[in-house]
């Protein structure tokens, strides 16, 4: 068949390009043999080799003698039914280069239907199928696409050698099937058939098309062993192979490497190489840079990689997806954190719970109880971090009876074991309305046994109201329970420090020493086309530190224009008063906000960040300079996002 199907490209190549010109200056040659052509007698599979010979040696005279044979009608051979389409669009193609326009035509008119279909006839009227019968069907069905028939007639065959194995290998791969055809190969080998080179090539060119590295070097071990490593054609598909599967697997390895080990600079340039080498990247590989990208705090960066999902049509991955949230969500885009929401379709609770969780942080709760009802009618089970999400969402924008009323239901009709963070949650809810008394009473009457982080959450609310009595119990309570948190420490002095009770502060700092507590340093930062600039308060060793302290000291002055008074309660040193405000203007978050504002260009939103919980003279001074500047500034603090703009915040107040 093979001979048969090669006999008529050769033959009029040769007679297009090798004849001699007196035979090329007519069309007579080309005419003659379509008619031979047209007639497909079986006397080609055996007299094949003496046309190719004779035209060759540019013996036209013999050719003819030859191609008098084609014409014999005989239609016993399977084989010639299989013509392919090839033979006849080069046939047509001769014609054309010899200038017979009208063969050509006729030609094209001549050419008979798929003939699939037609072997497809012959074959099932065949009294007896030798295995090259069973071969050559199985072979136009993979040529033709039609790749569930063929594995049908493969399961069918009586029996099977390397050629009917190579054909369905080679078939499901080329057709979109390369997992299925790796899974034929590992039968082939189990059914001790050898395989042969192009066995072999069938088989690398799925490894590669499945992204199968293992059982490629599987492979490539086999190769070296058989002796096939010294064929170019086997070697050519190692190469694009190890090109295909293995630059993803290893590109994937580094990712993962540079993300564990906070090398996330380094993990986004592999992944720019990944992209501009041309190797695809995977769910895991968008993953991976999508973390680093949460990791440095980079919007500019993590809207690149997001492009590139949609790109590839990844967008939509639930996991891609869920990554897209958590990305937007940590650098301050809450507006994409919900339109990236909309756009799965797919979603999982890690979705659900990753967007009202980014709700409740940036003060969206609205946004996150409406998401909740959502949750609850597309009949989506909560969990416990669902609890935890709507609970800080409560405490965040201010909504008490909701969270009264969420923690009931959790708690006597769902099957979720409330945990000790709940009940925190809880505390942080009744405390930002300043229900302290009743938050006291939750923590002692509370069904666990309490941890410092309850009474954390506690002492925490005392100092943003100033109830010093409960704050000391509540410090009390944490340093039996954990004696070096560093946390409780901090709270309480500061709080001395505001109601310049200066001995009790100088105790507190002495105890710290020898208990070797150290109170971590407040530092802020931006960053700003993918550099990071870090600020502590009173720092003046940034390049520009002349040109951020000229801008604050003009939106100073503006500030006290509008009524504001520096609140000396948040300055926790025992200096003049004049000293105090100084040392508030220029908190490590407003010289964060003053270097944004001289670096970046007008109407560009501000993102800052901050390691320890904002001041509260910083609070009210920012709202006021969004106002001045007319651009929104978002601030991310310890616990939360605050957004200002136009002289308010996300927050309402309750932080």
């Amino acid at each position: 068949m093979m001979r048969f199907r090669a006999i008529f490209p050769n033959l009029i190549w040769s007679c297009t390009r090798s004849f001699p010109s007196s035979w090329l200056g007519s069309s007579e040659t080309c005419t003659y043999l379509s008619k031979c052509f047209s007639k497909r007698a079986s006397h080609a599979t055996r007299d094949g080799p003496a046309v190719s010979g004779h035209l060759r040696n540019e013996n036209p005279d013999k050719t003819r003698e030859f191609l008098d044979k084609f014409q014999c009608p005989d239609v016993r051979l399977f084989t010639k039914m299989i013509v392919d389409a090839v033979c006849w669009n080069t046939m047509i193609k001769g014609c054309l280069d010899c200038g017979d326009l009208t063969t050509a035509e006729e030609l094209f008119d001549e050419m008979p239907e798929p003939s699939v279909e037609r072997a497809e006839k012959f074959f099932k009227q065949m009294p007896i199928r030798d295995l090259a019968a069973w071969n050559a069907m199985l072979h136009g069905y993979c040529e033709n696409a039609r790749v569930d028939d063929a594995v049908k007639l493969f399961e069918q065959m009586p029996s099977r050698n390397v050629i009917s194995w190579t054909s369905m290998i080679g078939g499901l791969d080329q057709n979109g099937k390369s997992e299925e055809a790796l899974n034929v190969f590992e039968r082939m080998f189990r059914s001790g058939v050898v395989p042969n080179q192009t066995t072999l090539m069938c088989a690398l060119s799925a490894c590669a098309n499945a992204s199968s590295l293992p059982l490629g070097v599987h492979i490539h071990g086999h190769v070296f062993e058989s002796g096939f490593c010294l064929s170019v054609f086997v070697c050519a598909s190692l190469i694009t192979f190890y090109t295909n599967c293995k630059n993803v697997v290893i590109c994937m390895a580094f990712l993962t490497g540079y993300g564990l080990n906070g090398r996330h600079e380094d993990g986004l340039k592999v992944f720019s190489d990944m992209m501009r080498a041309s190797v695809l990247p995977n769910q895991s590989s968008f993953v991976s840079a999508l973390n680093s990208c949460c990791s440095l705090e980079s919007l500019d960066r993590g809207k690149e990689v997001h492009a590139s999902t949609v790109k590839l049509q990844l967008g939509s991955d639930v996991f891609v997806g869920n990554s897209l949230v958590v990305m937007y969500n940590n650098c301050g885009a809450v507006d994409d954190v919900v339109e990236v929401f909309k756009r799965l379709g797919e979603k999982n609770i890690v979705t659900w719970n990753a967007t009202i969780c980014g709700c409740a942080q940036h003060g969206r709760g609205v946004w996150a109880m409406e998401l909740f009802s959502q949750m609850i009618r597309g009949l989506v089970q909560p969990d416990e971090i669902t609890l935890t999400g709507l609970l800080s969402s409560c405490s965040y924008s201010g909504m008490l009876q909701k969270g009264r009323c969420l923690f009931r239901y959790f708690g006597e009709n769902t099957s979720i074991e409330l945990k000790h963070e709940h009940f925190a949650c809880m505390v942080d809810v009744l405390g930002q309305y300043g229900k302290l008394e009743e938050a006291n009473d939750f923590v002692r009457n509370m069904p666990l046994k309490t941890n410092f982080i309850v009474w954390l959450a506690l002492l925490s609310s005392c100092r943003m109201h100033s109830n010093l009595d409960l704050a000391k119990r509540a410090a009390n309570y944490i340093l039996d329970l954990e004696l070096h948190c560093s946390a409780a420490y901090v709270l309480l002095s500061n709080f001395y420090a505001s109601a310049n009770r200066w001995v009790d502060v100088s105790r507190l700092r002495v105890t710290m020493r020898d208990k070797g507590i150290v109170k971590q340093p407040g530092r802020s930062w931006v960053t700003i086309k993918g550099q990071k600039h870090l600020f502590l308060s009173g720092d003046k060793s940034h390049p520009l530190s002349e040109n951020i302290y000229w801008k604050l000291d003009c939106l100073i002055k503006k500030l006290k224009e509008l009524g504001y008074v520096p609140d000396k309660r948040f300055s926790l040193h025992d200096v003049e008063d004049e000293q105090k405000e100084e040392s508030l203007f220029y908190h490590s978050e407003r010289l964060a906000v003053a270097f944004a504002l001289i670096t970046t260009v007008e109407g560009i939103i501000i993102t800052a960040m901050k390691n320890l919980r904002i001041c509260g003279d910083c609070h009210s001074a920012i709202k006021l300079i969004a106002k001045i500047v007319d651009r929104e500034i978002i601030v991310r603090d310890s616990s939360r996002f605050h957004h200002f703009r136009r002289g308010i915040c996300s927050c309402g107040d309750y932080w």
